[in-house]
């Protein structure tokens, strides 16, 4: 992957992801579980963020290209699977991995699965990509800035 066209690409999904959650806002009363919409809202604009940043971070890692590609699609998983899993988990009321925001509500097993399945291979993405990440800006900086 060239280093810049990486960069541009992350740049595009941070605004299309925060653009998606500003979108996500118009919908939250509507939602079976308003709590958790506005939970979709704000993972939505924060990880549209967390994109752009990464985006110009992205010249300041010292990784592997193998490395820099797992991490590049475990951040794309992560934030779009981040504002999607607690969308859904919005739209059916689920309470399985967030009972506070759930408020007693419960939806089918197949719902609570998928919503499950989701924020915790989202979990586990993040995780892996921070560390990753963290692990290629070890060190001095190679130029003098």
């Amino acid at each position: 992957m060239n280093p810049e066209d990486t960069r541009r690409r992350l740049y595009w999904h941070g605004i299309f992801l925060f653009l998606l959650g500003l979108l996500t806002g118009f919908v939250v009363q509507s939602l079976r579980n308003p709590r958790m919409g506005l939970t979709a809202h704000l993972e939505g604009v924060m990880n549209g963020t967390f994109l752009a940043v990464l985006g110009a971070l992205w010249p300041r890692l010292r990784l592997t290209p193998r490395a820099a590609a797992v991490a590049f699609w475990l951040a794309l998983y992560g934030s779009y699977a981040n504002w999607a899993s607690t969308l859904l988990a919005a739209a059916f009321g689920t309470g399985a991995l967030a009972p506070i925001a759930a408020a007693g509500r419960h939806a089918l097993p197949w719902q609570e699965g998928l919503v499950t399945f989701g924020l915790v291979s989202l979990s586990i993405a993040d995780i892996t990509c921070c560390l990753i990440l963290l692990r290629g800006l070890r060190g001095r900086a190679s130029v003098i800035e």
